[in-house]
């Protein structure tokens, strides 16, 4: 498939290539949908294999921005953008030059950080634009977003708690962690407080032992193992698509709740899910305490403000389980539903001219 065929297909408006040949900077910027407003999504830096890889993350996780920005109420569309490097030799240069190219799109597109990327990158691509979001709070930004997402994910599996279990109560309940880095270990940290048994898995073996310092009587699994361990709730906290064909037979959950972005490789697993009996709660409505945070920002952060907005994930996911049950679809698509119909009201109004 064309890129443009791509574009048509998931309803992208614009994808920028940006390239420095002296930094060695390659980028892909992709703007999924700005009809709520200007663009905001992060900026992943991963070492992919292929240019085609790099692309196509671009475009599923701008995608995901626009759904992530719609649900939590935000006034932004989505967009993503992606730098093929690896994160361990990321320079000044590489990320003012990244700066530079955000700058050039005059504030359609705003980023701060995801995989691979930290608040101090952005604070030397702030030195080229001001369109960066999640910057250190000693340069005037709202700080570390994972942070509100463990907040928001944690809110998500207490919603979850009382649609399956009656109750928001995690205590005595087993949770597998599948990635324990900036908000899965924060996760862990929250789901101890409160009782529950924490199981935890992660591909970096400095990211498992950073969580037993803290929590020596955690269970550790191989990453092999960790999505088909018995347990009460499985949270993805990872990289995309680990619900797949491969991998759902092997689920032993009853709630699937989690951080990491499109878990699902298709609709036809999250079909699956919903036929096992396993409430799955839509990925782009629980991890979206880092979006809503970064909006805040671009109004003048407000840290109660961004707080409050983030526990609602609490009752935007109960609406969004009510609308599965009386469609009778799964919550996937009803979260879809709702997204799709915020964006076609908002279209709507657009057509009175200021």
């Amino acid at each position: 498939m064309g890129i443009f065929e791509k574009m048509e297909k998931e309803g992208h408006e614009e994808i920028i290539f940006c390239q420095e040949k002296s930094t060695g900077l390659k980028s892909i910027i992709a703007i999924h949908d700005t009809t709520l407003g200007p663009a905001l999504g992060g900026c992943r830096m991963y070492p992919y294999l292929t240019e085609e890889d790099a692309l196509n993350d671009a475009l599923r996780l701008s995608k995901g921005m626009t759904y992530k920005n719609a649900i939590s109420g935000s006034n932004n569309g989505g967009a993503k953008a992606v730098i093929w490097g690896d994160p361990k030799n990321k320079t000044e240069m590489q990320f003012r030059a990244f700066g530079r190219f955000v700058g050039s799109l005059k504030g359609r597109f705003n980023t701060g950080t995801d995989v691979g990327t930290y608040p101090n990158d952005f604070v030397w691509a702030s030195f080229e634009a001001p369109y960066f979001v999640g910057l250190p709070e000693s340069y005037g930004g709202s700080g570390d977003t994972s942070i509100l997402t463990a907040v928001g994910v944690m809110k998500a599996i207490e919603a979850c708690c009382v649609e399956v279990f009656g109750s928001a109560e995690v205590k005595g309940l087993t949770v597998a962690i599948q990635g324990v880095g900036k908000v899965g270990s924060k996760l862990a940290d929250k789901l101890i407080d409160k009782g529950a048994k924490v199981i935890v898995s992660d591909v970096s073996r400095e990211n498992v032992n950073s969580v037993l310092e803290k929590h020596p009587d955690v269970t550790v699994v191989s990453p092999d193992e960790v999505l088909g361990v018995k347990c009460d709730i499985l949270a993805p906290c990872a990289l995309g698509a680990v619900l797949n064909e491969n991998t759902v037979n092997n689920l032993k959950c009853r709630i699937i709740c989690g951080s990491a972005n499109n878990q699902l490789s298709d609709e036809s697993v999250g079909d699956k899910i919903h036929e096992m009996g396993i409430l799955y709660a839509p990925d782009f409505l629980v991890n979206a305490g880092g979006a809503i945070q970064v909006a805040d920002e671009l109004e003048g952060f407000n840290k109660e403000r961004a707080t409050h907005k983030v526990e609602r994930i609490y009752d935007n996911l109960l609406e969004v389980f009510r609308i599965a049950k009386r469609d009778n679809i799964p919550p996937y698509k009803a979260a879809d539903r709702f997204v799709e119909e915020r964006i076609a009201a908002a279209a709507k109004i657009k057509t009175i001219k200021l």
